[in-house]
């Protein structure tokens, strides 16, 4: 592991998760009740040995390089162990990142000092556990120059992703970003493996496909769109099936969950995956724990007053620390640190971000709420599509996103 750098790609935009993406960078977007979505990558890095890594962060990174100072710091007394945010500094010249590839190749510098023999390029923004210490002996094992990480899903749903055609060896003869007719993998037509975003490069296959990038002048600077497309015509190229391991700890269920949460409706049901009985994604693993929690005073539950249908209660719901339900009613919900829920309200079938206060009597049906987000006393949200459209954010899949600015409230707090 001493021989291997990795870098964590932390700096896109998001756009499709606006408004939730408008004042903070999409790897810092809050899940799961007590986490942000880097928090899983950083997870799967540290818990599979990796022990050098940097995120590189650019798109309103304030919020994100923060949560990684505070809550991933590692011994600062040991030599050449560390997770550290890198911000855009342009260092060959002034222009932000234009694309992943281009975030790399502006800091040919961490390569420099580092000088590892395997280089990890990681997304910053999937929901997902994998052991990456087993890529790394497949990477090894095939001999490979680059080995992209992939997982398989129905073939009418790969349209959406990067997907990788492969031989009965396992190595890659084409990749195809988005296509109308996705590949079927041998032996089932049916499926299709698509990248995951992931990837373990040779230096030096590294070091050359980004300077060959970089020359070209008609390139978006992506990774998959302009290097993984083409290189397995220059190097060879391995495909990693996510479902051929097994973190430790995990049920037989939970091989091969893997998430895109790129738009509002993937990150809501994400989010609804985690209140199922038998999630796939087991977050009280104490063999894979998942870190960057944000610590807070345990939970609290008043008020039992049934004449009034005033009871303090959450069902099939993950609720996280310092979270006061005080004579609400909760079902089927994330809530996240310090949220409050009011007597006779009632929440369901939703996600709330941090410190949301959910006033007396107010309803709210399928929302995603904002970090902060004060819900006003009898507010309805969720029950009226037309009105709802009026006012707020609501996705395809007719998911309610109610942020700060759509009730004229102050931001009061960091993101």
């Amino acid at each position: 592991m001493s021989d291997t750098l990795a870098l964590v790609l932390a700096g896109g935009e998001g756009r499709r998760l606006s408004p939730l993406t408008n004042e903070r960078a999409k790897p810092a977007v809050h899940f799961g009740g007590q986490y942000r979505l880097v928090d899983f990558v950083l997870s799967n890095l540290v818990n599979s040995g990796i022990r050098r890594i940097r995120v590189l962060t650019q798109y309103r990174a304030t919020s994100l390089v923060q949560h990684v100072a505070r809550h991933w710091a590692l011994a600062s007394n040991v030599a050449d162990e560390y997770i550290e945010s890198v911000p855009a500094s342009m260092n060959i010249g002034p222009t932000w990142f234009r694309g992943t590839a281009d975030a790399i190749w502006q800091n040919l510098d961490l390569l420099r000092h580092a000088h590892p023999r395997d280089v990890l390029i990681f997304g910053a923004d999937h929901i997902y556990k994998m052991n990456v210490h087993e890529m790394l002996e497949y990477h090894e094992a095939m001999g490979a120059d680059l080995t992209v990480s992939t997982v398989s899903v129905p073939r009418e749903e790969a349209r959406a992703f990067g997907c990788v055609a492969v031989d009965g060896g396992g190595w890659v003869t084409s990749f195809l970003e988005k296509p109308e007719d996705p590949p079927g993998l041998p032996g089932d037509p049916n499926r299709t493996l698509v990248s995951m975003g992931n990837y373990v490069f040779s230096r030096d296959a590294l070091m050359a496909e980004l300077r060959r990038n970089a020359s070209l002048d008609a390139t978006t600077h992506d990774f998959g769109r302009d290097i993984l497309s083409s290189a397995h015509e220059r190097l060879k190229v391995a495909a990693y099936d996510l479902a051929t391991q097994q973190v430790p700890g995990e049920a037989e269920s939970a091989r091969g969950y893997w998430r895109d949460v790129g738009t509002l409706d993937s990150y809501y049901e994400a989010s609804m995956d985690l209140v199922a009985v038998d999630p796939h994604l087991n977050l009280y693993n104490p063999e894979w724990p998942i870190g960057g929690v944000t610590p807070g005073g345990p939970c609290k539950f008043v008020f039992a007053d049934e004449d009034r249908n005033r009871v303090g209660s959450a069902h099939d719901s993950i609720v996280g620390s310092d979270v006061i339900v005080s004579g609400g009613q909760v079902e089927r919900t994330v809530c996240s640190s310090g949220v409050r829920v009011n007597s006779f309200a009632s929440v369901e079938d939703s996600v709330l971000f941090p410190r949301v206060q959910v006033g007396r009597g107010a309803r709210l049906r399928r929302c995603i709420v904002d970090k902060g987000v004060q819900i006003p006393p009898g507010e309805v949200i969720g029950e009226d599509p037309e009105h709802d459209a009026e006012r707020f954010t609501v996705s395809d899949g007719g998911v309610v996103v109610v942020t700060r600015t759509d009730f004229g409230q102050r931001d009061e707090y960091d993101l």
